[in-house]
């Protein structure tokens, strides 16, 4: 297992610098910040609310881990975490976080986190956390094959590029537009984006490069956790829509569950491969898996979700 400080020549984002003077991510300095109301109990405010005008959901999970980092030792790290939305959040008030010390042992540590808005919960989750171990018995999946980020196009590319063909249908180009009005603090470069004579026989699968905008540093590898989780939820149970998109529109789309599990060290704002398939969808439900690799083929993090998706089918145009 690599050491934090040795990820940096290993993720290969020289390009980036790991400089103090490097504006320092929103992500950090915003998005994951939590103001402290008593021991074990914060304050956290939002920064980016999707159209559905409910919280973004990576948002709430990134802030109810850092909580429950703040009441762990430095020695011990996130290994696991697993989630229910029970509520849809207010993006109007503040979210509050309390933590309860589950357990507090010699290797392994739980912690449970509610997130209330009106009184009531709108979120829990319980995050264990361990000391690091050395273990011989290590195995992992093979990393897929694919271009750099740096021979891809980034998201606003991509979209503009999509925008600019007058071929591009009209219930595409809202979409687009929607979603280039969006301002995200991380950077996404897809791999292999489908041509618009492709997006009728999509896979349920795709794979992007990510990784936060702006500095976050080696020094803290909860950060780094807390960050990962923000971006594991963005356009992750989207991959459920792709082969479904040219002949059904979305009503509500939200999620229900989401899992994470941390396996080795990594740098959030250093570029990393998102793989992501939906092996199921029925019953009104979407169910993703996703992979997290770092640019060295290290397996680092591995992600589900299961969301509610309903849907109608689309309108034909009229050929009068």
């Amino acid at each position: 297992m690599s050491k934090p400080e040795d990820l940096g020549d290993a993720n290969g984002d020289a390009d980036r610098g790991d400089l103090s003077g490097d504006l320092r991510s929103v992500l950090v300095t915003s998005v994951l910040n939590l103001e402290p109301l008593d021991e074990d109990l914060y304050r956290g405010r939002h920064y980016w609310v999707p159209t559905s005008q409910r919280l973004f959901g990576g948002q709430i999970v990134g802030q109810a881990l850092v909580a429950a980092a703040k009441s762990v030792s430095e020695d011990v790290h996130v290994h696991s975490l697993h989630c229910y939305f029970v509520r849809a959040g207010d993006p109007k008030v503040p979210v509050l976080y309390h933590v309860e010390r589950t357990r507090t042992g010699a290797s392994f540590s739980v912690r449970a986190v509610k997130a209330v808005q009106h009184g009531k919960a709108i979120f829990i989750c319980q995050a264990s956390f361990q000391q690091m171990q050395p273990s011989p018995l290590q195995h992992q999946f093979s990393m897929p094959t694919v271009p750099p980020p740096e021979e891809l196009l980034d998201h606003e590319a991509l979209i503009d590029q999509y925008l600019r063909d007058p071929n591009l249908h009209e219930k595409y180009r809202v979409g687009l537009n929607r979603i280039a009005a969006r301002e995200v603090p991380i950077e996404i470069k897809l791999v292999n984006p489908p041509a618009l004579n492709q997006l009728q026989t999509l896979e349920p699968k795709q794979m992007f490069w990510v990784r936060a905008r702006g500095y976050i540093g080696d020094g803290d590898i909860k950060m780094h956790c807390c960050v990962a989780a923000y971006i594991s939820d963005y356009a992750f149970l989207g991959t459920a829509l792709l082969p479904h998109q040219s002949k059904y529109k979305v009503n509500f789309m939200v999620s229900l569950d989401h899992s994470m599990w941390f396996h080795a060290p990594f740098r959030a704002d250093h570029w990393m491969l998102y793989e992501c398939e939906s092996p199921w969808a029925g019953g009104s439900r979407g169910l993703v898996h996703g992979r997290l690799w770092r640019r060295d083929g290290v397996l680092a993090v591995t992600c589900a979700q299961e969301g509610v998706i309903r849907s109608k089918p689309r309108v034909s145009e009229s050929k009068l």
